[in-house]
């Protein structure tokens, strides 16, 4: 019979080796499985004290890490600090009181040879006796910590420990912090960026509220300029339209409800000869008016001052008490009014009486804005009046007269009617320029003016009844650019034309939909029972929004990301509502795009790293410069350069100190970073043989700056431009403006940066010799799609010719755009850029980096 030997053995064989790889898979699949949750973790969590428990939590799956923590390395101080700890016995205490903790232990040594240690009691007091570190804290029975690296650098420590002498690693499990560690670096990053990200929507948050509120005056005054306007057609129709003088003074009534509460409101008469008042007119809930002698009411009040008068509860005591007014005994037992106000009828035979309003249990209280507006009617009505008042009393006394009246009356009749066809033009002509004033020209939707009126007058309904639900959803047009790039600006405009078509189908008819700018959309939801609702309506747009868009054979895919707020008691104005929609749609677009999200109080909660850029000495950061060169057609290079200054912000990173000067604590810590920026310039300036165009802001030509400006200038080889931000410009104080005008006549470069942005002000132009002119990317990208900016443009060219000034065009574009500019009369562009280091050696400076090749052209 055959030995059985060799076959068991080969099987014994077979399966220490089957034990093996199952053992190798499962290790295997641990670390797959702890990777994926590391990296959704930091995929979602939204700050870096959130991660480091949700990476302890994935831990404590697979070995014993019930005590743990993550020392990293501070960039600044070179110095560890404590970024999250948990221990089953020191808890908190030790690491954070005892001085130069983690360089002088064991986390230290780790991270100083950059390789893992695990050590159990035994070896740890062996090893502490030999000097190599010291022994701090609670003595763990194991001990293992992973360095943490950066590329190839090294930035901190992982470690964990056991006080368990049971509880010990294996290789598994220390083959798993090693693999966790390599991951660590990267997942830290992904957080601070989304960090940053957030910091940057609330910059941009509180941009779009300054500008928000600077657009609603505008918009309060275009409506009040309308309102007027209106009032001046009324009352041009009161002196033609009606002969009946209690027609017209119902009329009168109507124009003053419509301005104002006129519930209660009365026309006096005064008649100077007899001494007595009469009431023509009045419509009161509780005062019968009759006529009487003229004495110390109110009324007589108006008119003896001839000035309108604003009287509440308090300043009728004044008046009695000072005995101004004067009341009879009957005034004890009527009802008196708690607010008054009346505004006198003047001519050019003097006043002739007034007109009051007043409201009862202070169901109204008038302001100093309804004084101004009865007083501007009164004094347009007060000659409409007498004219109807001397043609009725003509009537009455000459009756002989009536049919050379009637001559009369029937030629100006005929004026009346050509006055009443010109009016009536001028209405339409009114309503069209309303409605082109707040609608968009391309798709016909509603803009940003009229959405965030009809958004107000929904919060005010909201506020009064809160079952009265509404949503707003805000839209971006995910790769709205790749439509442009690839079928052309036309084709932008046709795609945006059929979204403004496709998102009305997915709304409600009395839903809002606008369009704000470029390819952002905004919708306003009424009348809502609950958020799915919204939700609805934000998934059919994404639904169809997955529809290629086609032009001329060649399909596009976009998208839409929604940002979705709520209606919420906590909202005061539609600002919030707006920003914390915007919030949410950055969110949505960060998080995939071709998604929605609701907004969250997270999305735009205060943190601690605002606090620190607000008292962070911006004098003392790290700086670098980028240099842009300015080139003209056939990309032939110019000796004149654009200087931009970066500084390396420990929250914000590398930016621009246009955006950190905002920061400056005083006025004269921004004077100091100016002169500081602008002598290193200078100091680059000099080693090269080039002319710079620098930025300022108009700090530096304050009376205290002046002086060191012009010696700074003085030592410069070559020739320096200050650049000076065309909107600050027009906001500069009288002595600023001479301070550039003695700039000038000594000889220095001045020039206009970001040029027409919001208006073209040509004039701006000629006021000083500007030796150099940036058109702002906004304006540039209008003349591109618009006549009407063309011509504003050849305008520009026009003056700037005259005066001897350089046009050149800035912003980031694709570079078949340039060749478009050229042809509309702009030779000049910014093209290369370099980053730009001062050495402290030697007098030359070098290119550190260069950016992408070809010029940058601004579409």
């Amino acid at each position: 019979m055959e030995d059985p030997s060799p076959v068991l053995r080969k099987l014994e064989r077979n399966n220490k080796r089957l034990r093996f790889l199952l053992k190798k898979y499962k290790q295997n699949n641990h670390l797959q499985h702890a990777l994926i949750l590391l990296s959704e973790r930091a995929s979602t969590v939204a700050e870096l004290t959130l991660l480091y428990p949700a990476i302890h939590d994935i831990l404590v799956k697979y070995l014993p890490s019930r005590s743990f923590y993550v020392v990293l390395q501070n960039q600044y101080t070179q110095t560890l600090e404590l970024s999250y700890f948990v221990d089953e016995k020191d808890g908190i205490a030790v690491p954070l009181h005892e001085d130069s903790h983690f360089s002088d232990g064991v986390t230290g040594y780790v991270f100083r040879t950059g390789e893992t240690v695990y050590l159990t009691k035994e070896s740890m007091l062996e090893q502490t006796k030999k000097g190599e570190f010291k022994a701090l804290g609670s003595q763990a029975e194991h001990w293992v910590g992973v360095p943490i690296y950066r590329d190839s650098n090294i930035i901190g420590v992982m470690v964990s420990q056991s006080y368990q002498a049971k509880q010990s690693y294996s290789e598994q499990q220390i083959e798993l912090l090693e693999v966790m560690s390599l991951y660590l670096a990267t997942a830290i990053e992904r957080v601070k960026k989304r960090e940053l990200l957030e910091s940057e929507v609330k910059i941009r948050t509180r941009a779009l509220m300054q500008s928000n509120e600077a657009l609603n005056k505008e918009i309060e005054h275009r409506k009040r300029a309308l309102d007027r306007q209106q009032i001046l057609f009324k009352i041009s129709e009161l002196a033609t339209q009606f002969s009946d003088i209690d027609d017209v003074y119902k009329q009168v009534h109507d124009i003053i409800r419509s301005i104002t509460f006129a519930d209660n409101l009365y026309i006096a008469l005064y008649d100077k000869h007899a001494g007595w008042l009469s009431f023509p007119y009045s419509v009161d809930e509780v005062t019968q008016y009759k006529p009487r002698p003229f004495a110390k009411g109110y009324s007589e009040l108006v008119i003896r001052t001839e000035q309108s008068q604003l009287i509440d509860t308090v300043r009728a005591k004044t008046l009695i008490a000072e005995g101004t007014v004067q009341r009879s005994k009957e005034y004890n037992k009527i009802q008196l009014a708690t607010s008054w106000m009346g505004a006198p009828l003047k001519t050019a035979n003097g006043v002739i009486g007034l007109i009051a309003c007043q409201a009862y249990d202070h169901k109204y209280e008038f302001d100093y804005d309804d004084v101004e507006l009865i007083s501007f009617v009164s004094n347009q009505i007060a000659s409409v009046l007498q004219t109807h008042l001397a043609n009725q009393a003509l009537k009455s006394s000459h009756q002989e007269l009536e049919h050379r009246v009637a001559e009369k009356t029937k030629a100006l009749q005929q004026t009346n009617l050509h006055l009443q066809m010109q009016i009536e033009e001028r209405k339409k002509i009114e309503q069209q320029l309303y409605h082109d004033a707040h609608h968009d020209p391309l798709t016909s939707l509603p803009n940003r003016s009229l959405f965030l009126t009809q958004l107000e007058k929904t919060l005010h309904k909201f506020q009064r009844h809160p079952d009265h639900h509404f949503a707003v959803l805000f839209i971006d047009l995910d790769k709205f650019k790749s439509i442009n790039d690839e079928l052309g600006h036309q084709a932008g405009d046709q795609f945006l034309i059929w979204v403004s078509k496709t998102f009305a189908d997915c709304i409600r008819d009395h839903d809002l939909l606008a369009r704000l700018a470029g390819d952002e959309f905004v919708i306003l939801l009424d009348h809502l029972s609950d958020k799915q609702q919204a939700e609805d309506v934000a998934k059919r747009i994404i639904r169809v929004m997955q529809q290629p868009f086609c032009m001329k054979g060649i399909c596009v895919q976009s998208g839409a990301s929604i940002g979705i707020t709520y209606s919420n008691k906590r909202y005061n104005n539609i600002d919030e509502i707006i920003r914390d929609a915007d919030a949410a749609m950055y969110y949505a677009k960060n998080a995939g795009r071709g998604r929605y999200e609701f907004y969250h109080p997270l999305l735009t909660a205060s943190s601690g790293a605002n606090k620190h850029i607000e008292h962070h000495h911006l004098s003392a950061l790290p700086t670098h410069f980028r240099r842009t060169e300015v080139i003209s057609m056939a990309d032939k290079i110019n000796s004149i350069s654009l200087i931009d200054a970066f500084g390396e912000h420990p929250i914000l990173g590398s930016t621009n100190f246009d955006i950190l000067k905002k920061f400056a604590a005083e006025k004269t810590e921004q004077l100091e970073i100016e002169l500081q920026l602008l002598k290193q310039v200078i100091h680059i300036g000099n080693t090269q043989s080039q002319d710079l165009l620098f930025a300022c802001s108009l700090v530096v030509l304050d009376n205290q700056a002046f002086n060191p400006l012009c010696q700074l200038l003085k030592s410069a080889k070559h020739q320096m431009c200050l650049l000076f931000d065309e909107a600050a410009l027009r906001h500069a104080s009288s002595q600023q403006l001479e301070n550039l005008k003695t700039l000038c006549d000594m000889g220095e470069h001045v020039g206009l940066n970001d040029f027409a942005k919001d208006r073209c002000d040509l004039a701006m132009l000629t006021q000083h010799d500007f030796k150099y002119l940036l058109l702002s990317s906004t304006f540039s990208k209008r003349v591109l799609q618009q006549r009407c900016y063309d011509l504003q443009l050849q305008g520009i060219l026009a003056v700037t010719k005259l005066k001897q000034t350089q046009v050149i065009a800035k912003g980031p574009a694709i570079l078949n755009f340039r060749g478009l500019l050229e042809s509309h009369g702009i030779e000049l562009f910014f093209g290369k850029q370099h980053s730009v280091d001062l050495l402290q050696e030697a007098s030359v400076s070098k290119v550190v980096s260069q950016s992408s090749s070809g010029p940058i052209v601004l579409i």
